[in-house]
């Protein structure tokens, strides 16, 4: 071979043969064939590695040469390596790292055409579950886009995090250039190797491609010491370029991507090994970092952190625990006078935990944790013991009779068996228990389906009840704490009861049959269930249960739907309403059918829900969203009325009317002015031609949604209803109530929600960001804990998610922060709103129509801008303050008087240019003429001119 393209220089070592071999079949099955594969070889390698190193150089004398310099430092095998190269390009793997089939054109190409010293892509690592891996998290923005860097500052991540410790090369005159060599007396040497040289060469290329996978999955714990001062040179490599604050984001980053999961580790370690990691890491962490960037993390892995520093082994295992489990007390709190609380160990401001909450909630509402200090099998007896612990806020009565009982229940079933605890021994900070019980005696299972049975504990003092999983280091039991089993099913379907910890560190006991008859009539009935015959039966059962489920597919409905239904007579004045899809009884479509109801018309009303019927009319026919019941529905009625979309799939019947009351006016760009849509293919585009089509009113409120809304989704002219919206005739009617007789005393539903008349009313309704089909429960953008800790004795904050999400609350003082998104309707939110808190959200032009407090809340206002497209610039237009932080909102509610009165024109305006036609009579005139024929004799509102 001539001179290589690249040399990949493979580390022989830990892995063995097979390791090595993985890697050198990558190199050698490059597509870019110039590519030489140099195996180091370390000084004590066994014979067996050392031949199949040889039997590859043989196989390929042109491609695959042996190196053994007689060392054994990783460092100083991949130094031997790097003077051995002869590619233009110098790539190391460590053993059991494998290229990417097309890895290495990928990076040549890179580095050909951009000139780049430094070329590097994506890696993945092993989960430690079996075969599975991943990339790392933060890969995902450093690698989005191929692009080149004149220098890493414009791509921090490369030394603010891990990323260069394989998948990149790096030109061979580079490394001479500079006399770049990993640290030989360092073991953790490829973790300064890259930030080293991206520092120090110049151009670099970023490729998207992913390069090496098989990386192995980390382990802090095993040389804790070697990746301290791994990191501490990388930050002295930052500190000598002056980057200071590169220098934090790294310290960061060490903690969130080394120490964090290091202490998550802890309940999968023996004792022994936990004992030594929290000693090393007394001895090598203080110092590390400095504490303002401790202070930056959340409130348990900072915990975790600072107890792994001070060498606490057993506070460490009971940090891991609250991180592997969120929201459970894993430890004594204690109250300080000035409110703030401390884990057991405080005060310290790195141990301070307010944020999480714990206080606000009372003893049966606490996830508790129960920590198994015991578990001794003696035969069928078995002697357990642990600690329960308490908060110093709250626990059980005092003058309460305390009792407890463990529950052992049956693994996804309701079968459980009880037992008394024996002795309870509470203290200030828990409840010390024990209690011997017979559990082959208790525990009397059938035996072939229940044989995984889940332990907790239930402490009651009279009045209320506390329930708690049992909680267990991995080492804290094994096959020496057997128990005999005796099923109701008889001894041959299992014999032996042996406890396990899960993988949510929770106590179980699981049936095994370990003795001769169980374990043969286990092989009679694999063997029954398993042999041809019963193969057979199991796969026409299967089949049958394919046809069941086919029968509730929604394609099969929707066949049947327009082969057949859509053949059945229209049911005179039925009426089907829907509201976003089946999630609620509001918006529109309910104001119309309130509407409906009080002035008596003889309709057939017939509501959609999608789960729950809670909330809706009892008084009228409910159908669930796909279900046969609704596809009847549908093809009978007279009426559709929805303001979402009826499924695209589902023809309107001939003969119905559809009154689509639609949802909102629009900022981003909505229908075919979308990206999204416009990128789609035509028969995509099509169907949503074809479902806008079946609309034959459409409701609009003012010129702008005749320019955005109507001319996005192609509706004609004379499907357009200017009437304004329906839900909003309530706000109009609250504004004059308002004005007449002031806001107190507040609507009936304040009442319902806990809100005091001292305290003012903010909503934040933030928009949709997911996209069409996806649901989720969504972090919001605003730190309600930060809120209510600064507004909770003035505001009380409302959050309403989108109603294709769901938002995740911290806990909070109770009446500062309250949840409403599954509140029905939502203009009965905004009539007893003070302040509306929102970004995109169409519901700032209701809320517009009420003349009261807008503040928009919009930290990514122009990402978003040029994601999704905007009709208008929301911050000329905008009804109040835009606000990019925290910081600037609160500012804002801070002086919200002033705030008021300088946006009182601008508010005036945005409310007459998008809610024009919103004149309190929505509802009426909708009635008027899409169900004209149902009223008595009375003048009608003629379509297109509606509301004008």
């Amino acid at each position: 071979m001539s001179t290589p393209d690249v040399s990949c220089v493979i580390t022989a070592g830990e892995g063995g043969e097979d390791a090595l071999a993985a890697s050198l079949e990558s190199v050698l099955d490059q597509s870019l064939r110039a590519v030489e594969a140099l195996v180091v070889l370390p000084a004590g390698a066994p014979a067996r590695l050392r031949t199949a190193a040889g039997s590859a150089a043989v196989r390929s004398p042109d491609r695959v040469r042996v190196l053994d310099p007689g060392t054994d430092g990783a460092a100083s095998l991949r130094n031997a390596g790097l003077d051995a190269a002869l590619g233009t390009y110098v790539l190391v793997l460590d053993a059991g790292e494998r290229l990417q089939r097309h890895a290495c054109r990928n990076l040549w190409e890179a580095g050909t055409r951009t000139r780049a010293d430094l070329v590097a892509g994506r890696w993945s690592r092993s989960t430690g579950e079996g075969s599975k891996e991943r990339e790392p998290s933060w890969q995902q923005p450093l690698f989005a886009r191929s692009r080149t860097v004149a220098r890493f500052t414009e791509a921090p991540e490369l030394a603010v995090r891990d990323a260069l410790v394989t998948g990149f090369c790096v030109r061979r005159a580079a490394l001479e250039r500079h006399a770049l060599r990993y640290d030989e007396d360092l073991t953790h040497s490829e973790v300064l190797f890259g930030p080293l040289v991206a520092a120090v060469v110049g151009r670099i290329a970023l490729v998207r491609r992913r390069i090496v996978s098989g990386r192995a999955a980390p382990d802090a714990g095993r040389d804790l010491a070697g990746l301290v001062e791994a990191h501490r040179r990388v930050c002295h490599v930052l500190a000598a370029q002056g980057l200071a604050e590169l220098r934090e984001e790294r310290d960061r980053s060490f903690l969130l991507d080394h120490l964090v999961p290091l202490v998550r580790t802890f309940p999968e370690r023996p004792v022994a090994a936990r004992e030594r990691v929290a000693a090393t890491a007394a001895r090598v962490l203080p110092d590390v970092v400095p504490e303002r960037v401790l202070l930056t993390l959340p409130a348990v892995e900072r915990v975790g952190v600072r107890l792994l520093e001070r060498g606490d082994a057993d506070g460490v295992l009971t940090a891991a625990y609250a991180l592997r489990r969120r929201g459970v007390v894993a430890a004594p709190l204690s109250v300080q006078d000035d409110g703030r609380v401390y884990w057991q160990g405080g005060p310290d401001p790195v141990l301070d935990v307010t944020e999480l909450g714990h206080q606000y909630r009372p003893f049966d509402e606490l996830k508790l944790m129960n920590r198994v200090t015991r578990y001794e099998a003696h035969g069928s007896r078995v002697l357990l013991a642990g600690r329960l612990v308490l908060p110093s806020h709250t626990g059980p009565a005092p003058d309460g009779r305390l009792t407890a009982r463990l529950e052992f229940r049956v693994r996804d079933g309701s079968r459980a068996f009880h037992a008394p605890v024996d002795s309870l021994r509470p203290d200030a900070t828990g409840i010390s228990w024990s209690t011997g019980l017979d559990v082959t005696r208790l525990l009397r299972p059938f035996g072939p389906r229940d044989t995984v049975w889940d332990a907790r504990m239930v402490v009651e003092d009279g009045r209320t009840r506390s329930v708690s999983d049992l909680f267990a280091a991995h080492d804290l039991v094994g096959p020496g704490e057997r128990s005999p089993a005796r099923p109701r099913l008889g001894r041959t379907t299992g014999d032996t009861w042996q406890p396990y910890v899960t993988l949510r560190d929770h106590l179980a006991l699981r049936l095994e049959a370990r003795h001769r008859p169980a374990r043969t009539a286990r092989g009679l009935v694999h063997y029954a269930t398993h042999f041809r015959p019963a193969r057979r039966v199991r796969l026409a059962l299967r089949a049958l249960g394919r046809r069941r489920d086919r029968l509730h597919a929604r394609g099969f409905k929707v066949a049947v739907y327009r082969s057949w239904l859509l053949r059945l007579p229209k049911r005179r004045g039925s009426v089907v309403f829907e509201s976003h899809m089946g999630t609620c009884y509001g918006d529109s479509p309910r104001a119309v059918h309130e509407e409906v109801r009080a002035r008596g018309l003889r309709l057939r009303p017939v509501w959609v829900h999608a789960d729950s019927t809670e909330g809706f009319p009892t008084d009228v026919r409910l159908v669930r969203r796909w279900s046969w019941r609704y596809l009847w529905a549908l093809a009978r009625a007279e009426y559709w009325v929805d303001n979402q979309g009826f499924p695209q799939n589902l023809d309107k019947p001939s003969g119905t009317t559809y009154l689509q009351t639609w949802h909102g006016s629009a900022y981003k760009r909505m229908g075919f002015d979308e990206t999204r849509v416009r990128l789609q293919n035509t028969p995509q585009r099509e169907r949503l031609q074809q479902a806008v089509h079946r609309f034959d009113h459409f409701l609009v409120r003012s010129e702008h949604d005749e320019r955005t809304l109507a001319r996005a989704y192609r509706l004609p002219e004379r499907t357009l209803l200017r009437t304004g919206y329906p839900r909003n005739d309530v706000l109009l009617a609250a504004r004059a109530r308002d004005e007449a007789e002031g806001r107190l005393p507040r609507p009936a539903l304040a009442a319902e929600l806990g809100l005091p008349d001292h305290r003012k009313v903010v909503l934040y309704a933030p928009t949709f960001r997911g996209r069409p089909g996806t649901r989720k429960r969504q972090r919001l953008l605003l730190d309600a804990a930060r809120f209510a800790e600064r507004f909770g004795d003035t505001y009380t904050l409302l959050v309403r998610a989108h109603y294709l999400e769901a938002a995740s609350l911290p806990a909070c003082p109770p009446g500062t922060v309250v949840d409403v998104s599954r509140h029905h309707d939502v203009s009965e939110i905004l009539a007893l709103t003070d302040v509306l808190v929102t970004d995109y959200s169409s519901i700032m032009f209701d809320y517009a129509l009420l003349d009261r407090p807008i503040v928009l809340f919009a930290p990514d206002l122009d990402a978003y801008a040029a994601e999704r497209g905007s009709y208008f610039d929301l911050r000329e237009k905008a009804p109040g303050p835009v606000t990019a932080t925290e910081e600037e909102l609160f500012a804002v509610l801070a002086r919200l008087k002033t705030a008021e009165t300088e946006f009182q024109e601008r508010r005036t305006a945005f409310a007459e240019e998008f809610g024009a036609y919103d004149r309190g009579d929505a509802a009426r005139a909708v009635v008027d003429t899409v169900f004209a024929r149902h009223l008595a004799p009375s003048r009608t509102v003629p379509t297109g001119e509606a509301g004008r």
